[in-house]
């Protein structure tokens, strides 16, 4: 068995060709990754190219440089990092706090059970709960006893108040509070 050496010299020119045909895709396939890896980790334009390039120049030496220097974190993954921070956030700051003594409370309570603090105030109509500083109720329209009216008659400002006193006001006579 004889080793021509013009089919051993084909033999090695052929397995050369192929050797240099799969180092030519594997150093184009790794600048493409780069490219790819680095636009999903980074939005600074000189970082993709420089990655990139890294690469292109330095084969597998800058492909290790690439893994070494990177960002840590690909870009989506910090956005639902970032999300997630923001909800967990907002729903802390969905619980309202006592102006009194700073403690939570929740949403639906008169009086906080901590301080006795007054946290809001039933409409008179409906008996919805308000919030202290309004002065009329936003289900029913009612305008809170002790609000000041403009243009209000006499009857209109009477309609209000207990029976005894509309018929002590009406006769004009004071009413005595020692009777």
């Amino acid at each position: 068995m004889a080793f021509d050496p013009t089919t051993l010299s084909s033999t090695v020119l052929i397995a050369t060709a192929f050797g240099a045909a799969f180092l030519a895709a594997l150093w184009l396939s790794l600048i493409f990754w780069t490219y790819r890896d680095v636009r999903g980790r980074s939005r600074d334009p000189l970082l993709r190219i420089l990655a990139t390039l890294v690469v292109a120049v330095l084969f597998l030496p800058g492909v290790l440089v690439y893994l070494i220097l990177r960002p840590p974190q690909r870009l989506e993954d910090e956005y639902q990092s970032a999300l997630e921070e923001e909800a967990l956030l907002q729903s802390i700051e969905d619980n309202p706090l006592c102006p009194g003594c700073g403690r939570r409370i929740a949403a639906d309570w008169v009086v906080c059970p901590n301080c006795h603090t007054r946290l809001k105030k039933p409409c008179h109509q409906c008996g919805r709960l308000m919030e202290l500083p309004w002065n009329l109720c936003p289900y029913c329209g009612t305008a809170a006893p002790g609000m000041r009216r403009d243009n209000l008659t006499l009857d209109e400002a009477l309609r209000g108040l207990p029976s005894d006193a509309n018929e002590t006001a009406a006769s004009g006579e004071p009413e005595n509070p020692y009777s």
